[in-house]
């Protein structure tokens, strides 16, 4: 009686089998075994984690191409060059991961930030002082008087240690530093009146130290650079716009113009510092306040300040990322990077299924296809209780990995992780994205890149439920894989 049912239910198995792919017969084709040999190297995501930057590889086929699903990438079309992806290391990242055994934490770094070794994220953004993701409130200054510069525990014990570990790992890893407010003497609550504001939270940069906050810039990208670590780029202000952080302050356009033309910019010209400054920090709305539409735009109107600029960073939190595409087509000369995005209990941050592909669509295909040269999300670790994380800030945030906090080697990767790690993978610092077009569907998006070593890479997601067989074509030659339902998958192949 048992083999008898178990035959029968072998038989039923068999059936639904030859069902479910018979039901799907235009989109799903046989696929080949898996090879990690070929021309074509491949990483792969699904939303249900059956395929996890699982490594692959598919050969140029040697048959005509007359695939109507065909990507047919077009190098002689070139648009933005590319900065890199990455994640924010924060003091709360850094804590967790200091948390960690040196073997598990070097393991893990490895994997994000080697190119040799593991997925080589490549841009990371830090906190000037504290942020909403510190273990305390502080800046470099908290003393009166920009002689008592000095960097404090955060950056000695947890920030500094944690960065010289990524960039042994990988040197070329690109640094951006933002505050979240300025030293509180150097606040005030109005600038009318020009009154006091002793909070961390809210208030303006007080006109009359616009010269020593700018000195304290200055030495903190020469503190950090007598460390070892060289800050690539800087913003004025994270969220300018946003007075209710646990650490904050307000800075208008126009405020946000004058410190940068009668302070930033100079002092770091006569200092000798390189160090990019990037405008604004915050929304695709400008937090809807109507005299702050087009911010950036707006500071690039007045000359003196706009020499100083190379571009504008954006956060996610409000509006839509056409903006950057505003943005740049009124302004192509300067550069566009996305600073901050995040996931949580408010987006289901945790549900890969929900967020793998629309994350890829919105966040790191969409704004390089809006030509951001950069991506880089909001905390690179967080533990399992979300933290460690300060009252006022987001306490509701996921990181782009989370670590349990009862053991601080368990991880669980979220889509941050993946989308920013299916970049890095292919797309080299450098590269430049390119033409790419043919094959339309609404839930398929994709770019494509060419790399300073010569190679191509293209990044796709598919958001349909079922498989899409799909061929890229670069002119010379050709490939086809079956790119699972609701996936990423990035390409890299030489020409």
């Amino acid at each position: 009686m048992i083999t008898i049912m178990k035959k029968i239910a072998l038989t039923i198995i068999g059936c639904i089998t030859i069902l479910a792919a018979c039901s799907n017969s235009e989109d799903v084709a046989v696929q080949p075994s898996i090879t990690t040999e070929g021309d074509v190297a491949l990483y792969v995501t699904t939303a249900f984690r059956t395929k996890d930057l699982s490594r692959e590889a598919v050969s140029f086929s040697q048959k005509d191409n007359m695939a109507p699903t065909t990507i047919q990438i077009d190098p002689s079309v070139r648009y933005q060059e590319m900065d890199g992806f990455g994640a924010a290391i924060t003091g709360s990242t850094c804590y967790n991961l200091m948390q960690m055994k040196p073997e598990d934490r070097t393991a893990f770094l490895k994997q994000t930030f080697s190119t040799t070794e593991g997925h080589g994220m490549s841009y990371i953004r830090i906190s000037i002082g504290c942020s909403d993701f510190s273990l305390s409130e502080y800046t470099c200054c908290d003393t009166p008087g920009i002689e008592n510069f000095a960097l404090q525990s955060e950056e000695k014990e947890y920030i500094i240690p944690i960065l010289k570990e990524i960039l042994a790992i990988n040197p070329n890893v690109k640094i951006m530093g933002s505050p979240w407010t300025a030293p509180q003497w150097m606040k005030v609550s109005s600038l009318k009146t020009l009154s006091p504001c002793n909070s961390w939270t809210s208030g303006h940069l007080n006109p009359n130290y616009y010269q020593d906050y700018a000195t304290y810039f200055v030495k903190w990208i020469q503190a950090f650079n007598n460390e070892g670590i060289t800050i690539y780029s800087i913003t004025p202000q994270n969220e300018p716009l946003n007075r209710g952080n646990s650490a904050s302050m307000y800075m208008s356009w126009e405020e946000q113009r004058d410190f940068v033309k009668s302070a930033l910019g100079p002092k770091l010209k006569s200092a000798g510092i390189n160090t990019k400054i990037y405008a604004f920090d915050h929304n695709y709305n400008y937090d809807n306040i109507a005299s702050e539409q087009s911010y950036p735009t707006k500071i690039y109107g007045d000359a003196d300040a706009a020499q100083y600029l190379a571009g504008a960073a954006f956060h996610n939190y409000g509006g839509d990322k056409n903006e950057l595409n505003t943005v740049h087509d009124a302004n192509p000369e300067k550069e566009l990077v996305f600073s901050e995005t995040s996931i949580g209990t408010w987006n289901s941050g945790r549900d890969l299924r929900t967020r793998l592909t629309e994350d890829m669509r919105e966040v790191a295909l969409g704004t390089v296809n809006n030509w951001c040269r950069g991506v880089i999300v909001w905390n690179l670790m967080l533990d399992s209780d979300l933290g460690p994380n300060r009252d006022g800030g987001c306490q509701t945030c996921y990181g782009a990995v989370d670590i349990s906090n009862s053991d601080y080697k368990t991880i669980v990767r979220n889509s941050h992780y993946y989308i920013t790690s299916h970049l890095s993978a292919v797309v080299q610092p450098g590269a430049t994205r390119i033409g790419a077009g043919g094959y339309t569907d609404s839930n398929v998006v994709y770019t494509a890149f060419e790399n300073p070593d010569g190679s191509y890479a293209l990044v796709l997601t598919n958001n349909n439920e079922g498989n899409k067989l799909i061929t890229v074509a670069d002119g010379e030659n050709h490939f086809a894989y079956n790119v699972p339902g609701k996936s990423v998958v990035s390409y890299k192949w030489s020409k």
